[in-house]
């Protein structure tokens, strides 16, 4: 099963344009169905196309098994999960409107171009041919040998679909990019024409250092009435968060060292003092007795076991004890308790199944008669192995059996049910035996092996170094005491009181209903505080006291701000466009300073504003003037007349005010093919994520999640 093997051991290609379980509130469609009197499982719709319940989880689904591979946390994907899955749908809707249909034959005609597939050689035979039967086989075996494999399969193969037909959405629409002659010329004469200019600048920064100018409120509201489509919002919550962390003190630290010190060398109370970690005799019981993270029978690689011991263990013996050592929060005393090898094993199967079985569709033979065959088939195979081959023809498992019943080679790490991995791990070569499966009863003969790296068996005597009871009371004592002198107060006094007393402080500004994670914390409450924050009852000023279960951990958080969808609230974004509103106010008072002095030469408006004059030389193309890409200078450097002064620009990093000295023509080497070519490469480049975008700010897309938790949430209360 290579090929599966490199889908399931690359679980970050499932991503791509299109990456699926429903939030906990919606777990019982029933109560909804009376709330609502519609059907529960449509969450939205885009461009009236319906978003189900079954394809969000199905999305979810996939970035947390990604996530979990990554080593990342599983919570907090459903708002990615959500905007994955619009844009799936709007994928799919062009495609279909491109007259194309993803039928079974048009995705095995692709697939060989998706991402997954197309830079791995080992999908592909020496002559470069896609191996497209090969995999189907391997998907096959999987829908008969573990049907858990083959429905990740189904999972992946959507997120596959998706983008076999991104590719050809954009395939056919970029091949419709093209430069038209007069544009290309029109562009080519803004590349070579130049314009030497005198001009002098007035710095925004500068101005601004020697001119204290506050933006307020209304300020911030006029830019964004003027960028609508800049500044759609859908619906946030500005809040102030006070995290309180309960951290085990150096006395807590010193306990966990003295009980684990105790375990290893002293005894247990149970023993009476007479066993601990050195001297006993089952050390997987008293680990699963004494420690806090349960015994671990598996054999692992070096690099899987605690980073303090990996260097030591290739040289180790049986019964060495490491430690104790600190990793994290926590002290561990280690024990090498096996080790060996892990075989590689090449084997072939028939299948035997019976009436209801997975691979038993069309078998009518009882349980019994399968067993009874199969003992038969198997006593004779083991007694004479060649007469192997002569019961393939009785075999539930055609695919295998059309290539001689081989499994190929498998790993104790392969996803085949766990009586078929025991059974191959304890038996040697030649070994031929029946074994029975949920799938039926499997004739297996043994028919290679090979030694492949070392794996340890490990003890770990774990304890976690916590808070005790007296620390977490006062870190209970803290957070009370805060949220008791910020009650009633502003947002400003909950910033400053935390800020005082060193607290640590977060604020996200534009947290969404089912982001599942805050920016700036990250635990397990986050989800309760969104789901507090985005109450009906929730008023600015509100504050709420969390807990985070397990920890002890204290979070205080106020509700600064809410933002409903239509047009972002001017504070939400006030980090982001305060410099440049600030700047426009700048050039504002700038402009009617240069007015109300009459100047008329650059000198006059160099000393009123304590700068000197600069030269330059600019085009239209590469509007660069004195390192600073200003546009609207070169604009207007072609646009005034030859030794008039100009009036004051309002660019990007300061006003510019000019007079043209001379225009020329530079032409440049190319001709003008050449030139139409690389514009429309650049364009073409450029056109997917801008697309994208387009295609969903225009769409008509419906969220019903809000709405279906706040109607959920008002039953219950």
């Amino acid at each position: 099963m290579a090929i599966l093997g490199q889908i399931r051991s690359k679980p970050w290609l499932l991503m791509g344009v299109i990456a699926l379980a429903l939030l906990a509130f919606l777990v019982n469609p029933d109560s909804i169905d009376k709330v609502f009197g519609k059907n529960p499982d449509v969450l939205g719709k885009v461009n009236g196309e319906k978003v189900t319940r079954e394809e969000f989880n199905d999305q979810l689904f996939v970035l947390q098994q990604q996530a979990e591979q990554q080593g990342r946390p599983k919570n907090g994907l459903e708002e990615q999960a959500w905007q994955l899955l619009v844009q799936s749908k709007l994928i799919k809707q062009q495609f279909e409107k491109l007259g194309f249909e993803m039928t079974d034959d048009y995705f095995w005609s692709q697939i060989q171009y998706d991402q997954m597939f197309a830079q791995n050689q080992q999908f592909f035979d020496e002559k470069g041919n896609f191996k497209t039967q090969e995999l189907k086989k391997e998907i096959e075996t999987l829908k008969n040998t573990n049907p858990q494999g083959y429905t990740q399969w189904l999972k992946t193969r959507k997120t596959i679909e998706y983008r076999l037909m991104a590719r050809q959405v954009f395939t056919n629409i970029s091949a419709g990019i093209t430069t038209g002659k007069k544009e290309a010329e029109e562009m080519m004469k803004q590349r070579d024409q130049l314009a030497d200019i005198d001009f002098v600048k007035v710095d925004y920064a500068a101005y601004l250092q020697k001119t204290k100018i506050n933006v307020s409120t209304s300020d911030l509201a006029d830019y964004i009435k003027k960028h609508p489509v800049m500044f759609k919002a859908e619906p946030s919550r500005n809040i102030g968060i006070v995290y309180f962390p309960s951290k085990p003190s150096a006395t807590d630290d010193a306990a966990a060292m003295k009980e684990i010190n105790k375990l290893y060398s002293g005894g247990t109370d149970a023993s009476g003092g007479a066993e601990n970690f050195q001297n006993t005799k089952n050390d997987s019981m008293f680990v699963m007795a004494n420690s806090d993270m349960p015994f671990n029978p598996q054999y692992v690689k070096p690099t899987q076991l605690p980073a303090t011991i990996q260097g030591q263990i290739a040289t180790a013996a049986i019964g060495q004890t490491f430690g104790p050592y600190k990793e994290q929060n926590f002290y561990v005393v280690s024990k090498l308790v096996g080790k060996k090898t892990s075989d590689s094993t090449l084997s072939r199967h028939i299948l035997i199944a019976f009436k209801g079985s997975p691979a038993g569709e069309g078998v009518t033979r009882s349980k019994e008669q399968a067993k009874k065959l199969a003992d038969s088939i198997g006593a004779i195979v083991k007694a004479t192995p060649a007469k192997f081959a002569e019961f393939l023809k009785l075999s539930n498992d055609p695919n295998s059996a059309a290539q001689g019943g081989s499994l190929g080679w498998t790993t104790p790490e392969t996803p085949f049910v766990p009586e078929f991995l025991t059974y191959l791990a304890n038996n040697p070569k030649g070994a031929t035996g029946v074994v029975e499966t949920q799938f039926g009863y499997h004739i297996i003969n043994i028919e290679d092996k090979k030694s492949g790296s070392m794996g340890y068996k490990v003890a770990n005597l774990i304890k976690e170094i916590k808070p005790s009871d007296a620390t977490e009371a006062e870190t209970d004592k803290k957070a009370r005491k805060f949220i008791q002198q910020v009650q009633g107060k502003s947002f400003n006094d909950f910033v400053n009181i935390a800020k005082k007393d060193n607290y640590q402080f977060s604020n996200p500004k534009n947290a969404k209903r089912f982001d599942g994670q805050l920016q700036g914390l990250g635990t397990e409450k986050d989800g309760e505080i969104l789901a507090w924050a985005f109450d009906k009852k929730r008023s600015k000023g509100d504050t709420e006291f969390f807990t985070v279960e397990g920890t002890g951990d204290k979070i205080i958080v106020y509700l600064n701000g809410k933002q409903e969808a239509g047009l972002a609230d001017p504070e939400s974004v006030r980090d982001q466009i305060e410099v440049i509103v600030k700047n426009k106010l700048a050039a504002k008072q700038i402009s009617d300073k240069i007015a109300a002095a009459k100047a008329s030469n650059l000198d006059q408006i160099a000393k009123l504003f304590a700068t000197s004059k600069q030269s330059a030389q600019v085009n239209m193309l590469n509007p660069s003037v004195a390192g600073a890409m200003e546009p609207k200078v070169a604009g207007a450097a072609f646009g005034v007349a030859k030794g008039k002064l100009s009036n004051p620009v309002e660019g990007g990093t300061g006003v510019y005010v000019l007079i043209k000295k001379s225009e020329t023509v530079n032409k440049q080497p190319g001709d003008l093919k050449q030139f139409t070519e690389s514009i429309t490469q650049r364009n073409a480049g450029m056109f997917g994520q801008a697309w994208m975008k387009s295609l969903q700010d225009n769409a008509d897309i419906e969220d019903y999640r809000i709405e279906i938790w706040n109607k959920l949430g008002n039953q219950h209360q």
